[in-house]
């Protein structure tokens, strides 16, 4: 591909693209194309203009070079990232936003009055029959508002004003229609499916295969706690599955061979062999748009207020009106009144405010599923911290496996491997990969393998019992033992690490010491939301007291508990909440599911639990605590906005009817005025919350 480099900083870069025309397709081609290399952090492409922007990691040359060798031709981006990518809509409302306003302006420049007028009137009679049917349904509001300025300026002979009116509601239905379907895109998007592996079941043995080579047909074995990743018919197993991002069903529903499940779906209890279906993940999409619809879950409480708001006041806006008549006597004065109204800055800027917070957070790495979650964590007061994958690193490691029975390092790394691939959970990954970096094979040997949330694992293996989990799990729900004269080794384990206990027929068979290092930048990002207003930050973690007193020692949080099970975890938010404080928890595994649905807005962290990012209302893709300032920052200056918005829309309006009352404005210049504050406003509020950083220009050419 032949192109031009814009402008670049290190880490970035900025191409044109040397083709005349762009289309939707090609740009989600390219986008596609982009993020499937190794070097690529984020693309962003401007079709209009065919440039692209490219945040990358590594050499220079090297991304060069990825961007010389694409060709449209050899990319198959898959059917529903094209088809829902949202592309195509906003190409479709900014041609009619255009076309709305070359129509307006042809209309008075280039047609005779005669005409236009006539032209004007057709296009009235729309407005006035819309709010005539809005009084016969016995209802007082914006229609028959719009229709009274409008019936009221043609009975004046006035047609511009008529015109310009009836040009900027149509600007604002516009736009109002493109948020609406835009906010159901992006967040049906954001909840898409982003599973990467899936065990295929291949002649009775379950094989670790990528998601994107599965097709229809092919049988998928989900275990607890993890998401359903296609659509499908069960084939075998018995489940309890939670369908509430589905259906809004609160309660888990069971699943027999023959029963339908859905992607997206979570299974909470059991087990489930599923013959895939559908695998593009389409159904899903519609099945969440049409959901959505039917939903208040992108409002916040602000947004709903000014929208009931609107309504009541267009009362309030007839009576001033009418009163202005019966005191002055004057027409111009009363039609004056009648041009200005709160509904149309009310009703389109919140809702504009909102969507342009939740895109921004998108460009941080922040997934938000609806407004009323920035404004819970606008409004918390406390944080709530899972330990493991959260404060501390996503990616522990094994440092030491002491062994109690003479079994070899490779050979208790076999079985807990073996056992622990099932599950996601970071320690489980942490066994997994140590034996994959000693070149240890871990084949199913084992029976059917029974997960106890927050606990640990059961199955048996050779015929053997085992068990692998928590102290608590292992010693006190199993009641296994001690090796006879093993004390003092189990006794000088290394305090530094987390451990994971293994037992064979009752009795201990070793320990796995696993270092989680705490995040880097724990302690200063707990700091800066203090800062922000989060007076209460507490840590509740399944490990031992001395654990996580360390953690909270260091990390300089209010409050620690330690050895909490996920029902704890949920009622200490319950608590907490019914004391009248505003609560948010983070976490990443399946034990924080519980509590991320208890909080008034649960933060997931995307290398976590599948179970923990579906059921969470926000999931900060980056793996970075600051991302959580980042939110705080976001949520609480869109507050002040709308806030803001409210004090200007009101002021601004109420000085125009004082000023058409008073005769100094006529009613051309009143509506005027009116509609240009609210586009103003409205795109005011479409502006990012957080400075953005600034690039250099530089130009330079590179051929194929």
């Amino acid at each position: 591909m032949r192109f031009i480099i814009k402008d670049e900083i290190r880490g970035r870069i900025r191409v044109h693209f040397m083709q005349e025309v762009m289309t939707a397709q090609q740009a989600d081609t390219v986008e596609y194309a982009l993020l499937q290399c190794p070097l690529v952090t984020g693309v962003k492409v401007y079709e209009r203009s065919c440039d692209v922007a490219v945040h990358y990691e590594g050499e220079r040359e090297r991304m060069i070079e990825t961007l010389r060798r694409f060709r449209y031709e050899n990319v198959r981006p898959p059917r529903s990232y094209l088809q829902h990518s949202g592309r195509e809509l906003n190409r479709e409302y900014q041609d009619k936003l255009v076309a709305s306003v070359a129509g307006h302006f042809g209309k008075k420049f280039f047609l005779p009055a005669g005409v236009r007028n006539a032209v004007i009137a057709f296009q009235a009679a729309k407005y006035i029959v819309r709010g005539v049917r809005t009084l016969l349904h016995g209802k007082l509001e914006v229609p028959v508002l719009d229709a009274a300025a409008i019936g009221g300026s043609m009975l004046r002979g006035d047609c511009g004003t008529a015109g310009s009116v009836m040009f900027l509601l149509e600007i604002g239905e516009i736009l109002e229609e493109w948020t609406h379907k835009k906010s159901v895109g992006d967040l049906a998007r954001s909840m898409s499916l982003n599973i990467s592996k899936v065990w295929l079941v291949r002649d009775g043995r379950e094989v670790l295969t990528a998601a994107r080579s599965i097709q229809p047909g092919d049988s998928v074995r989900i275990h607890m706690g993890n998401v359903i990743p296609f659509d499908g018919v069960v084939a075998e197993g018995e489940a309890m599955v939670n369908q509430s991002s589905m259906t809004g069903e609160s309660m888990p529903v069971r699943k027999t061979v023959d029963s339908y499940v859905y992607a997206g779906t979570v299974l909470e209890e059991g087990e489930l062999t599923v013959c895939v279906k559908e695998v593009n993940g389409s159904s899903r999409y519609e099945k969440i748009g049409a959901m959505i619809e039917e939903s208040e879950k992108l409002k916040s409480s602000l947004e709903s207020k000014a929208e009931h708001l609107a309504d009541r006041l267009v009362p309030y806006t007839f009576g001033g009106t009418i009163l202005t008549y019966l005191l002055t006597r004057n027409v111009t004065k009363t039609i004056s009144v009648l041009m200005v109204d709160f509904s149309c800055a009310l009703k389109l800027a919140m809702p504009l405010s909102v969507l342009s917070a939740i895109r921004e957070a998108g460009a941080y790495g922040l997934t938000v599923k609806g407004g009323r979650f920035l404004e819970a964590v606008a409004e918390a007061d406390t944080i709530v911290f899972d330990k493991t994958g959260t404060l501390t690193k996503a990616e522990p490691t094994v440092k030491q496996v002491v062994s109690f029975r003479g079994e070899t390092e490779q050979e208790v790394l076999r079985v807990a491997a073996c056992l622990e691939e099932h599950f996601p959970h970071s320690m489980a990954k942490a066994v997994v990969e140590a034996a994959q970096r000693q070149g240890i094979e871990h084949e199913e040997m084992h029976s059917k393998v029974e997960y106890i949330v927050a606990h640990g694992i059961s199955s048996m293996v050779e015929e053997k019992r085992v068990v692998i989990g928590s102290y608590h799990f292992v010693f006190e729900d199993e009641g296994c033992r001690i090796p006879a004269g093993a004390q003092a080794l189990f006794h000088s384990l290394p305090a530094e690490y987390s451990h994971l206990y293994m037992a064979v027929e009752g009795e201990l068979s070793a320990v796995i010491c696993i270092e989680d290092p705490l995040r880097e930048e724990a302690a200063g990002a707990v700091q800066a939301l203090k800062e922000l207003g989060l007076s209460k930050v507490v840590m509740m973690t399944g490990d031992s007291e001395r654990t996580a007193h360390a953690i909270a020692e260091r990390v300089g949080v209010d409050e620690y508990f330690s050895e909490v099970l996920p029902e704890d975890k949920a009622r200490f938010i319950e608590q907490e909440r019914a004391a009248g404080r505003k609560v948010l928890m983070v976490g990443d595994g399946i034990n924080d599911s519980p509590a991320l649905s208890a909080a008034d807005a649960g933060i997931a962290i995307s290398d976590g639990a599948e179970i923990a990012r579906e059921v969470a209302d926000i999931v900060a893709g980056s793996d970075d605590l600051y991302s959580l300032v980042t939110l705080k920052e976001i949520s609480s200056r869109l507050m002040k906005r709308i806030r803001s918005n409210y004090g200007k829309i009101v002021g601004f309006n109420t000085a125009l009817i004082l000023l058409g009352v008073a005769g100094v404005l006529q009613p051309t210049a009143s509506a005027l005025l009116h509609n240009t504050s609210t586009i103003w406003i409205s795109l005011n509020s479409m502006r990012n919350l957080l400075p953005e950083q600034e690039t250099g220009p530089e130009m330079k050419f590179f051929d194929q």
